[in-house]
């Protein structure tokens, strides 16, 4: 009998992409049509199949991301959707689980998705990781002196340089996407943007922005600053169109400082809930993940959906090495007790470990979490991309 669950193709692109635009109620134009076949040609898609038709489907894309200055394998979930008819019978669990027994395989310690729901997607282990913080500033506020030193100059796209720069913005966060030429090609720089890049009094460029002005608007898709002097730099820049716009919108991480340079600080800060993300492998992580100083903590996980991540871990750093051991819990111990949502959520340093302790969240006595905040370092997470 076949099996359920089948790897899709190219020859399969016009049912994967009808379903795409039913349930995420869009059209695509022929021409927009053959950028989305370029783009799912990096993805690995699974299709549900029933009498020879995709019911439901989902895609994998093979990324990496920044996790505390190192380089992590990640699978992007995406386009996951369900024709109505076979809603609600369990496809997309069945996906869901597939997908991570493959990522697994291929070495992708940890999940991202874009949810439509965090309840659903919380049920199989995705948590809420990353938060964006929504600005809508009259552009006035930004027309000040700004004491800086260097100049911003409009350039065409150029990825080199425009990944030189991201890369050392995207590694301070956690969480960053880690991205090549196609993906700036094909996710980034994809629609009508102006660029604009800060340089130094030396010619040094320290920052960028990638914007347009529409109804009246500078609406920043894009903020990358590697100095307080490039920071400004662009600020300025963003003022100098108040002829042509009468307000700014940007999207900044969560605790931007932006208030703390505006003479006035008084306007719209709307902070909303953006992606999920879900540890893999609990082993292959803990042995990857980049702890600071030394010491040693037991922990249990629970993963009741892929449990296989499901156990006790004792973790060990030493001389700048980790140790993970995984052991049968002891009756004389109790080690500190959480999800893999939690687990995903403390690491990431999406909150620190005293946060879901206070939310009773995270099961473990004052030394385990004195332990776990001084062994995570205290990066915050920020992702500025979407898929």
């Amino acid at each position: 009998m076949e099996q359920p669950i089948q790897t899709l193709s190219r020859k399969n692109y016009e049912e994967i992409f009808a379903l795409s635009q039913f349930a995420f109620q869009y059209k695509l134009s022929p021409e927009e049509m053959e950028k989305k076949k370029a783009e799912a040609d990096r993805h690995t898609i699974w299709g549900w199949m029933e009498e020879d038709k995709i019911a439901a489907k989902l895609h994998l894309i093979p990324l990496s991301c920044y996790i505390n200055g190192k380089e992590l394998p990640m699978g992007g979930i995406s386009s996951v959707a369900t024709w109505p008819e076979y809603r609600r019978k369990g496809m997309v669990k069945h996906l869901l689980h597939h997908a991570l027994t493959e990522m697994k395989q291929n070495g992708q310690m940890i999940s991202y998705l874009h949810p439509f729901s965090f309840a659903f997607y919380r049920k199989f282990g995705w948590e809420h990781a990353f938060t964006e913080q929504h600005y809508t500033i009259p552009i006035e506020k930004l027309k000040k002196k700004w004491e800086t030193s260097g100049y911003v100059r409009r350039i065409e796209p150029d990825i080199s340089l425009l990944n030189e720069l991201y890369s050392k913005y995207a590694i301070k966060w956690n969480g960053m996407l880690v991205r090549d030429e196609k993906w700036w090609e094909q996710r980034v720089l994809k629609g009508d943007v102006h660029i604009a890049v800060a340089y130094e009094e030396n010619a040094q460029a320290t920052g960028y922005i990638m914007y347009e002005v529409k109804e009246n608007t500078v609406k920043v898709k894009e903020l990358v600053h590697n100095s307080l002097n490039a920071h400004k730099l662009l600020l300025h820049f963003i003022g100098n169109h108040d002829s042509m716009a009468e307000k700014v919108t940007m999207v900044v991480s969560e605790g931007d400082q932006l208030p703390l340079l505006l003479d006035e600080p008084r306007f719209e800060q709307k902070v909303e809930p953006y992606f999920m993300a879900r540890i893999v492998d609990v082993a292959a992580f803990l042995k990857a993940y980049p702890f600071t100083g030394e010491g040693a903590i037991t922990i249990t996980v629970e993963d009741g959906f892929f449990p296989e991540n499901t156990g006790t871990y004792h973790v060990e750093l030493a001389d700048g090495t980790t140790h993970v051991t995984i052991r049968e819990k002891q009756k004389s111990e109790q080690p500190a007790i959480c999800s893999i949502q939690v687990l995903t959520g403390m690491l990431l340093g999406y909150r620190r470990p005293s946060d879901y302790f206070k939310a009773g969240l995270l099961t473990a006595n004052e030394s385990e979490i004195e332990i776990l905040d001084q062994l995570i370092p205290e990066e915050q997470t920020f992702l500025t991309d979407f898929f």
